[in-house]
């Protein structure tokens, strides 16, 4: 479970308190300082599988020292909120815009990413209502939902609940999205040549 932690505080206040060095992870929903769950032996298996995954992709279309997985974020989609996404792919050549990335790695620009992914823990219901709110808000292009463990409740993954990867596309300011389950291959509008199926991602997860 996440627990918060009540004070209400602005977004530099947040970055000001924010541990350099801490094993736990802190976000900053409205206003609010959020200590995030441990990730599990499982959790950690799915999101590293998966940056492999995209770090091949990205070579692979020649988009290599242009596009990149940086080892920790922030990103600010409101005033109040800051989130370190499990992966986040960046565009490079938008971070000369990005007045924060240097000293403090915050991310302000949609132009700047190209691909979010919250891989689904027991704070499942910030992937599926309030992240997804904030990145379309915000004009992120992708967002992808790992649901390996189906935690998510049924009216996103289904009745029964099944494994399910849920891939947002941004459309005229809107996320249309698109859900992945057994058998079928993740179709991305980012990396459009990604040869990954929900199976690969569902195993790595067992």
């Amino acid at each position: 479970m996440t627990q918060a932690l009540p004070k209400q505080i602005t977004f530099d206040e947040f970055i000001e308190w924010l541990p350099e060095s801490s094993e736990v992870r802190y976000e900053l929903h409205d206003g609010v300082i959020v200590e995030m769950p441990k990730p599990t032996g499982q959790h950690s298996n799915v999101t590293g599988f998966l940056i492999e995954e995209l770090v091949l992709a990205i070579i692979q279309i020649g988009k290599r020292g242009i596009w990149t997985i940086p080892r920790e974020s922030i990103v600010k989609p409101t005033s109040e909120s800051g989130y370190e996404p499990d992966i986040i792919v960046l565009n490079q050549q938008a971070l000369s815009s990005e007045h924060r990335w240097e000293n403090e790695s915050i991310i302000e620009n949609a132009a700047s990413v190209k691909l979010i992914v919250e891989v689904v823990s027991s704070n499942r219901r910030d992937d599926y209502y309030k992240k997804r709110a904030d990145y379309e808000e915000m004009g992120i292009p992708e967002y992808w939902i790992v649901d390996y463990a189906a935690l998510g409740g049924r009216a996103f993954i289904g009745n029964p609940k099944q494994p399910t990867i849920s891939v947002c596309q941004l459309v005229e300011g809107e996320y249309q999205v698109s859900q992945f389950r057994q058998g079928s291959r993740i179709q991305s509008p980012t990396f459009p040549e990604l040869n990954l199926t929900a199976d690969q991602v569902f195993r790595v997860g067992r």
